[in-house]
C-alpha cells in the first residue's frame, strides 16, 4: 500500500470524523491495526514518519507518536534504529516436543520449512572450567566454539552457541548444515541429551540479530548431548525467540497417585 492509499484508508476509517468518540490517537491505532489484520499493510511495510503522517492527516504529531507508542508496546509494529517504523514480521509459532532429541535442521524439514544457518563466530580454544567439567575434558583439550543464527524460511528463530570437542568434529567439519548430521558423519551420533529451559530477556545485540526489540522474551536452552557410550559430545546454549516457540511435554500420572 502506497502513502496516498494509506492516508485515504485511514480517513475512510473515521479519523476525519469530528463526531466520532474516543481519543484520536486510539482511533488511529485501531485503524492501523485493522489495516494490518486485513492484510492491506503487509509485514515489513515501512510506515510514514510521525511528522509526515501527522501532516498528511492534519492531526497533531503527538497524536501519531502516542498511537505508534501503543502499537509498539503491543508488538503490532516495530522500530528499527536508523531505519524507521515497520509493520512487525509475523512469526508462525512452533510447537517443540521436549521428549524427542532432534537437530534444528531435521525438525524444520519435518515441518516443511527450509532450515538455514548463518555463522556468527567460529573459533578453536581451550575449554572454560565449566565446559571442561560438562564435556569431561582436561583444560588443555581444544574445543570448537560455533555460534550460529538459525533460520527457517529465512526467518531468524534462534541463536545457537555450541561447544564441541575437536576430537569429535575437527575444525572445519561444519558450516551451514546440521551439527548432528556432521557429528553422525564422523561416527559420533548423539543419542540422548539433558536440557534445561530458562525464561530470559534478550540483550540488545542478540535482539538485533533475531530482529526483535531489546528486552524481548526468549527461552535459553542449555543442552548436554551424549553418545551411546555416555561420552559428552556437545554442550550448547541457545536463545530461542519467545514469540516463535512453544515447548510442550506429555505428562503421565505417577503410580503412587
Amino acid at each position: 500500500m502506497d502513502r496516498t492509499s494509506l492516508i485515504l484508508e485511514l480517513n475512510n476509517r473515521g479519523l476525519s470524523d469530528e463526531t466520532a468518540s474516543g481519543p484520536l490517537y486510539k482511533r488511529l491505532a485501531q485503524a492501523l491495526t485493522g489495516l494490518i489484520q486485513e492484510g492491506l499493510l503487509k509485514p515489513g511495510t515501512a510506515l510514514p514518519g510521525e511528522r509526515d503522517l501527522a501532516g498528511a492527516l492534519e492531526i497533531g504529531r503527538v497524536t501519531v507518536r502516542t498511537a505508534y507508542r501503543d502499537l509498539l508496546a503491543s508488538g503490532v509494529i516495530e522500530s528499527r534504529h536508523g531505519s524507521g517504523t515497520f509493520v512487525s514480521q509475523h512469526v508462525e509459532r512452533i510447537e517443540q516436543p521436549l521428549w524427542r532429541l532432534s537437530s534444528f535442521s531435521a525438525d524444520m524439514r519435518s515441518r516443511g520449512r527450509e532450515p538455514a544457518a548463518r555463522i556468527l563466530s567460529r573459533t578453536v580454544s581451550a575449554p572454560a572450567p565449566e565446559e571442561s567439567f560438562l564435556l569431561g575434558l582436561s583444560l588443555d583439550e581444544p574445543v570448537l566454539r560455533l555460534d550460529r543464527l538459525r533460520l527457517a524460511d529465512g526467518q531468524p528463530l534462534a541463536i545457537e552457541r555450541a561447544v564441541v570437542p575437536i576430537k569429535f568434529l575437527g575444525e572445519d567439519a561444519i558450516s551451514e548444515g546440521s551439527l548432528y548430521d556432521a557429528l553422525a558423519a564422523k561416527g559420533f551420533k548423539p543419542v540422548r541429551a539433558q536440557q534445561r529451559l530458562t525464561a530470559v530477556t534478550l540483550d540488545p545485540t542478540s535482539a538485533s540479530i533475531l530482529t526483535v526489540k531489546a528486552g524481548a522474551p526468549a527461552l535459553l536452552i542449555e543442552r548436554v548431548s551424549r553418545l551411546a557410550d555416555q561420552r559428552v559430545v556437545e554442550y550448547t546454549r541457545s536463545h530461542y525467540r519467545g514469540d516463535a516457540y512453544d515447548f510442550v511435554a506429555e505428562l503421565r500420572i505417577g503410580d503412587d497417585l
